[in-house]
């Protein structure tokens, strides 16, 4: 059995994620990198490109966490 502190950890840490997850993805953030200065393509696709990879490392990395104990 594992200890309490060690699963509230966890929800704390996954709970934090999905915040940091909804800010990366709120309309005016999103709104703000696309209307950055550009060359030839927009900063719109590499952004949602690396928040989306950031997030889905983070829950694997979380999840492996979770695994491993």
């Amino acid at each position: 059995m594992k200890p309490f502190g060690v699963k509230s950890r966890q929800t704390e840490r996954l709970l934090a994620l999905v915040a940091i997850a909804l800010l990366l993805f709120c309309p005016p953030l999103i709104i703000v990198v696309d209307r950055l200065p550009a060359f030839s393509v927009g900063w719109l696709p590499l952004y949602l490109f690396i928040a989306w990879a950031g997030v889905i490392g983070l829950t694997a990395w979380l999840m492996e966490q979770r695994a491993g104990r």
